[in-house]
């Protein structure tokens, strides 16, 4: 991939563009912001360590919408964060004023790319940038379900003490307190997951991977999570780079897969190349489909606020 932008300059956007240049994912990276100076301080900053780092990345920033031009890929980062107390949904009119000035710009200068959204709330606004661009639904998607999933690694991880390498995680629906984890998809190295966790094990992940993102903003105050949200943007970013064809939980525009159509939620997906390929439909459980309808229901009720 030769050119990503990253619209947004704050914690997780800075820190994603660090971590897209040390891990080489492209060749140029662009960081624009509306705040003066800020886009092209960050990419500064990031530049200044590329000696102890070793990479050749070129970035820049700026606050003319001009810098996105002809990019491969456009991720998007800004808007109004969560303050304590308050919930994705509570960002939604603010945000969404901001991202569509941005997917007018995405589109103005940059129509060929793939367009990521993380923005909260990540699942309303991946579905309104998709309408408004009028594109595939290939090409317009959200992260959410890779850092959900990487959460519910760290939890089961602290509770049985096992290396995060072995462990892997799915969670579906909307990334919100109605996400769902899928402990029958979960295992550790190839082991099913409730072997070694008991109900109220479960049920603790459960909780503190529903409430992941809270739980880091209640003990940080005045901030946020920004390095597990870059980690996973990443994660995302080598995927398609690469064209892995990854199967990763991502949110995605859906056309009938799990009898839900014109709405988007995270869903296990084949990432590559030209963004999602296809969508996976995983086995539910009675109790399983429930809670992922439940979910859709929660995002379809922001959706008809739009």
């Amino acid at each position: 991939m030769k050119k990503i932008s990253i619209v947004g300059a704050g914690r997780v956007g800075e820190t994603t563009a660090a971590t897209l240049a040390q891990g080489n994912l492209c060749e140029e990276v662009a960081l624009l912001d509306v705040r003066d100076g800020a886009a092209a301080g960050a990419a500064l900053d990031i530049l200044q360590s590329a000696p102890y780092f070793s990479f050749d990345t070129r970035i820049s920033g700026d606050s003319d919408s001009e810098i996105i031009n002809n990019s491969d890929l456009v991720i998007v980062t800004a808007g109004s964060p969560r303050k304590p107390g308050m919930s994705r949904s509570d960002v939604l009119d603010i945000n969404r004023k901001v991202i569509d000035s941005i997917v007018d710009d995405v589109t103005k200068f940059a129509p060929d790319a793939l367009l990521l959204l993380v923005s909260n709330p990540v699942d309303v606004l991946t579905w309104h940038a998709w309408k408004r661009t009028g594109w595939e639904r290939n090409r317009v998607f959200g992260q959410a379900g890779v850092l959900d999933a990487s959460r519910m690694a760290c939890f089961i991880g602290m509770e049985t003490g096992y290396s995060a390498k072995d462990i892997h995680t799915m969670v579906i629906g909307g990334h919100g307190d109605t996400m769902v984890p899928l402990f029958r998809h979960t295992s550790i190295n190839g082991i099913p997951a409730a072997e070694f966790l008991d109900a109220e094990a479960r049920q603790r992940i459960t909780r503190r991977t529903c409430h992941g993102g809270a739980e880091v903003l209640e003990l940080r105050k005045n901030s946020s999570a920004y390095n597990g949200p870059a980690a996973a943007i990443a994660t995302m970013v080598d995927a398609i780079s690469n064209n892995r064809r990854r199967i990763l939980p991502c949110i995605s525009v859906l056309d009938g897969e799990y009898r839900q159509s014109d709405v988007t939620a995270g869903v296990p997906v084949i990432l590559g190349r030209n963004g999602i390929e296809s969508v996976i439909e995983v086995d539910l459980d009675e109790s399983e489909q429930a809670a992922f309808e439940h979910s859709i229901a929660k995002i379809r009720e922001d959706l008809a606020l739009l």
